[in-house]
This record gives C-alpha cells, sequence and structure tokens, in this order.
C-alpha cells in the first residue's frame, strides 16, 4: 500500500517529533518509531481502526497523545492529519477536500 501524506499531516509529524526531542534526548526518536508502528497496523488492517466520518477513519496512538486520520483509495494510504489531542477537534477540516 502506498503512502502519502498531506503537506500539513507531515509538518505536523516534523514538529511533534521536534517537540518531543527537545524535551529529551531520543523522545523525539521514540515518537517517530512509535509513529510509524501505527501506520504500520493501519497499512496491514486500514478497515479496523474507528470511523471518523464517512472514509475518514482514525488511529490513536498508544503512548503519546496523537491521532493519525486517514483514508484508504485504492492502493493508496492518504495520511491527512496528524493530531494532537488537546488541538481543536476540527482544525484539519479544510483538508477533506484535499
Amino acid at each position: 500500500m502506498r503512502l502519502i501524506y498531506h503537506p500539513e499531516a507531515a509538518a505536523e509529524l516534523v514538529e511533534a517529533a521536534e517537540f518531543y526531542e527537545a524535551r529529551s534526548p531520543e523522545l523525539g526518536e521514540r515518537f517517530l518509531r512509535e509513529f510509524d508502528a501505527a501506520v504500520a497496523e493501519v497499512q496491514a488492517s486500514p478497515a479496523l481502526w474507528a470511523v471518523v466520518e464517512g472514509d475518514l477513519r482514525s488511529h490513536t496512538m498508544r503512548r503519546f497523545p496523537f491521532s493519525i486520520y486517514y483514508r484508504v483509495s485504492g492502493d493508496e494510504l492518504r495520511i491527512l492529519v496528524v493530531k494532537h489531542h488537546s488541538r481543536h477537534p476540527d482544525y484539519w477540516r479544510h483538508r477533506l477536500a484535499d
């Protein structure tokens, strides 16, 4: 399954990793490893995770307060949002049209 990141989701991922790395050595790397593991789980079973609305689903990371919002289209997994749980619930909605 081909992985595609919305540009804002990619920026959110980098921002989160940099935030954690600035807090504690290697914490940013642990965040990225968990993120990669979560994406692998989604790729293995994309229909398993919670429906947000329509064809949009989310996977909640286990050790960090983030959810990954994604869509599957054919053989593509499109990651639209890497959302920290404290963010406003709808800040990302404009991405649905992308």
